[in-house]
């Protein structure tokens, strides 16, 4: 039996009836895109988050990118972030035109480190771009007092949280906008790639459109560049409908098995995760450490078990942001967890007896090392 750290097979069947529902109604609509399917989303997750504004995009990564491009985020200016990310985060900062500036991570949650960011505002800081991942909420109070202090704008990278809170309020109402990934594995997720980002701000938001529709207000005239042709799909749309009316479920499912997971990994030997102060963590993954990493997952791969390492290479680590001029050891933290960190299976419908054996074989590998 291969086992991998996600699946979504045992949940499709289960929805399967839904979902075809889903692309036959956008199939008989007469409308492909930009239609009822991409503005009853959009209307339905403002909704779900409180917020005024949706804006539907065809992936994360355009969510983030054209999320700041809308905050009036540019070139000559710098977003401070985390190199804890996947890499899509700075790919966005860099193809809006700003530059990249890294702080390190908290140890313990893997989460940025608030405490570091005062340092290192510059006058050429232009935005916040706190990165909620794994599935649970950045210390946002700080963030806004520093924001609000040096007129910064602060856009949340909420790709990896879905339906989580920190102290009560939602992953994504806390900033001046939310970027959002409905990639297949997301908590929310699609069949296929989309994005979206919320928002309060009208200005914002009428931004959004331009910039998601070359530019355009009007058919055929560009009032905006750059503009860019990032529309949310219809059928993805629609089967996002129809999967946000069931997001509570989807982490309540993920809940369960982290658990499971809690309750038989407690003495293993790994370190399991800890939710933040105020946090409510939808386990987007489940991210254990070890010093023996390496060793672990390749025992667990002759056994079929193949786990997944979120994320392998720091950002700043890698050859095509060597132009940043972060040299490894700069962030020690985050290189620290680079090296220990992976990720266990973790979806709603993870058979029982599936993750008992990935317990069991962890359990045991650790003890004979």
């Amino acid at each position: 039996m291969t086992t991998y750290v996600w699946d979504y097979l045992a949940e499709y069947e289960r929805e399967r009836d839904d979902l075809l529902a889903a692309v036959d109604s956008v199939f008989r609509s007469g409308q492909l895109v930009l239609g009822q399917s991409v503005r009853g989303f959009e209307e339905e997750f403002a909704a779900y988050h409180g917020v005024a504004h949706c804006t539907g995009v065809d992936n994360g990564t355009n969510a983030v990118k054209l999320g700041l491009q809308a905050l009036g985020v540019g070139p000559g200016d710098e977003v401070i972030t985390v190199s804890n990310t996947a890499a899509p985060t700075v790919v966005a900062i860099d193809g809006a035109g700003a530059t990249p500036v890294f702080v390190d991570i908290d140890p313990v949650t893997y989460l940025m480190d608030t405490e570091q960011v005062a340092a290192a505002v510059t006058e050429r800081t232009r935005c916040l771009l706190p990165v909620h991942l794994y599935g649970q909420c950045v210390d946002m109070a700080p963030l806004r007092r520093l924001a609000s202090r040096h007129g910064l704008a602060v856009l949340e990278d909420c790709a990896q949280a879905h339906g989580a809170r920190y102290h009560g309020r939602l992953a994504g109402t806390m900033g001046d906008a939310a970027a959002f990934s409905f990639y297949p594995t997301k908590v929310l997720g699609a069949y296929g790639d989309g994005g979206a980002v919320v928002t309060d701000d009208e200005s914002v938001q009428r931004a959004l459109r331009r910039l998601r529709y070359y530019g355009m207000e009007e058919r055929y005239y560009v009032v905006q560049t750059p503009g860019h042709n990032s529309r949310l799909d219809e059928v993805q749309a629609e089967i996002l409908r129809r999967k946000l009316r069931r997001l509570d479920d989807y982490v309540a499912g993920r809940r369960a098995v982290a658990d499971r997971y809690a309750e038989g990994l407690a003495d293993s030997g790994l370190v399991l995760p800890t939710t933040a102060p105020g946090n409510d963590h939808v386990y987007y993954v489940y991210v254990v450490r070890h010093p023996a990493r390496d060793t672990i997952l390749a025992e667990l791969r002759k056994h079929d078990v193949h786990l997944n390492i979120s994320y392998p290479w720091p950002v700043h680590t890698m050859t095509g942001f060597a132009h940043l001029g972060r040299p490894e050891g700069s962030l020690p933290h985050t290189e620290a967890a680079a090296r220990e960190i992976f990720s266990l299976p973790m979806y709603p419908s993870l058979p029982a007896d599936v993750q008992d054996r990935v317990m069991e074989l962890i359990r045991k590998t650790i003890a004979q090392l």
